[in-house]
Order: structure tokens, then sequence, then C-alpha cells
């Protein structure tokens, strides 16, 4: 079964188109990846449900500018910073065990901790009082904001890193070219 396989040496010798073109066919073929059944649907669903909810929101966010008071007294503040940090802090431990333990699902939470950081970082400079202001700008700074850009730096790293390996971008090649589908 392994006579006509190529050796280490043969695999060594290929071009770079030459190994994308082999590792394409070997792949497993779409058509067995592809969801079905509801999951189809969802996915087919994805697209018109973003688009639609970004079409919606651009009204949305300027009805808001008009409406919302300039100052509210907000009910359950502490609930509401809890939680919020509570979540972060999941996020921030999903990202250590799966770097921990090697694994690339670390992709997602890390991405998502970085954003998190930045929405952190937004609501307490933009919530802080006066006296607090410089403090939130700082921690801000100095904190949530350069972790933020690390996490989800090295998160896209990661995807460019797999997408090198697999011959699906060129060193230097944007992540932007890559396809979802092929």
């Amino acid at each position: 079964m392994t006579k006509n396989v190529l050796s280490d040496a043969q695999i060594t010798a290929l071009t770079a188109a030459q190994r994308c073109e082999l590792i394409q066919r070997l792949e497993r073929p779409m058509a067995d990846l592809r969801p079905k059944g509801y999951a189809a649907k969802l996915t087919q669903a994805h697209l018109g449900l973003m688009t639609g909810g970004a079409v919606f929101m651009i009204p949305w966010i300027v009805y808001l500018g008009f409406t919302l008071p300039q100052n509210y007294t907000v009910r359950d503040w502490p609930l509401t910073w809890l939680g919020f940090d509570s979540l972060l802090v999941v996020f921030m431990a999903a990202t250590a065990i799966l770097t921990w333990l090697h694994r690339q699902v670390l992709v997602l939470p890390a991405f998502t901790t970085g954003i998190l950081l930045l929405c952190d970082a937004w609501f307490d400079v933009t919530t802080a009082s006066p006296e607090e202001t410089r403090a939130a700008v700082l921690t801000a700074l100095l904190g949530g904001v350069p972790l933020a850009f690390v996490l989800i730096a090295g998160a896209l790293s990661l995807v460019r890193l797999n997408a090198r390996r697999l011959w699906l971008l060129e060193p230097g090649q944007s992540l932007w070219r890559l396809p979802l589908l092929s």
C-alpha cells in the first residue's frame, strides 16, 4: 500500500507550488466537510443575519445619539461590572489553559479576550468620573489596550502560521486573502 508513496526526500525536493497541489489533492473533499441539516441552515442564515443586523444598527445608533440622556443613574452597577469582569476572567483562564495545553482552539478565547479588554478599556474611560479619567486612560493605555493587541495579534498570527503550514498563504501575504472555503 505504501510502495508508491513519496519519500521525505522527494517531498523536500518539491517546489512550493507542487506541495500546495499535493496538499489540495490529499485533503478531504469539501462535500464531506460541509454542514448538514440544521447546521447547514444556520450557516446559510449567518450572512443574512449579520448583514441585516449591521444595516439595522446604523439607524439605531443615530436614534440613540438623539435620544439617550447625557447622564443616567445605572441600576445594578456592581452586577454589571462584576458580571463583565467575571466573563473576562473566564476567557483569560481559557486562554491560559489552552496555551499551556498547546491547543489550536486557543485562537478563539485569545481573540475574544482581546476584544473584551478593548471593551473594558472603553467603558472604564467613558464611564470614569472627572477625577478618575486620568487613571482610567493610563490603565487603558498601559495595560488593557497593549494586552488586547498582543492577544489579537497572537491569535491572528496562529491563523497565519497554520495557513502557511498548509500552503494556503505565501510568506508576507495578507490574511485577508485567505478564503474561508476552497
